[in-house]
């Protein structure tokens, strides 16, 4: 009897049952890279004699970003569902170059910054492993990979990451049922499989004096934390 008084009407009861079903997103993301430095390296410019140079790199804030997208769910069983979410990642990653070769009047190295922009189209292909409904909501787990391709063109900045990353992506999030639609909050940690420095942009420079920063790291590896909202 206890139970029966929790239980509510549900609304959209067959929406799970579709053996595919659609719908669009929209989130938030916040960027990230962690970066191997190298330590002293030598560097000569023109008409000098070469130095050794002690620049770190580091990102140290996580940077706010937009997300945008679409999403197709298909049924494999009553617990599992296989999901596609073609989306578009904008955002930026903050980095700040220390130089402990040339220090201020306070006796601190100098500091240079650079905000890493990135634009990712991404292919999330997730498998959903979602608890039994009650009522209007239902929990889930979910996981898959992301290949990802970085539209940010050449510059002359710093720091410059490589075209294709592929992410792996784990999170969790929860359906609920409202009347004409599902909304489901979702939050998602992808960490990258690969390096994605781009060890040639250093050599495209045209300012010489910028190249102990541009080798400063010789591998980097970008995390993303992303809150999605999907309606389907």
């Amino acid at each position: 009897m206890a139970v029966a008084q929790q239980r509510k009407v549900q609304n959209k009861p067959y929406i799970d049952l579709r053996p595919m079903h659609f719908g669009i997103q929209i989130g938030l993301n916040m960027q990230d890279v962690e970066m191997r430095n190298i330590g002293p390296q030598l560097i000569t410019l023109p008409e000098q004699e070469s130095s050794e140079q002690l620049v770190l790199v580091d990102a140290d804030t996580w940077n706010p970003g937009f997300s945008v997208g679409v999403v197709a769910d298909m049924r494999l069983s009553q617990h599992l569902s296989l999901r596609v979410s073609p989306t578009m990642h904008f955002g930026s990653k903050h980095l700040v170059f220390r130089n402990f070769k040339d220090l201020n009047d306070a006796g601190h190295p100098r500091e240079t910054t650079q905000d890493l922009k990135n634009t990712y189209i991404a292919m999330p292909v997730d498998l959903k492993f979602s608890a039994q409904r009650f009522n209007n909501y239902r929990p889930y787990m979910i996981a898959g990979v992301s290949p990802m391709i970085n539209l940010s063109g050449k510059d002359q900045d710093f720091i410059h990451l490589k075209r294709y990353d592929t992410m792996v992506g784990i999170g969790l999030g929860c359906d609920y049922y409202l009347p004409f639609f599902k909304l489901i909050p979702e939050l998602k940690f992808c960490f990258s499989l690969s390096d994605t420095f781009d060890p040639k942009h250093a050599d495209e420079l045209t300012d010489i004096t910028k190249q102990a920063f541009a080798r400063g790291i010789n591998a980097a590896q970008s995390k993303m934390v992303v809150l999605t909202f999907y309606f389907e």
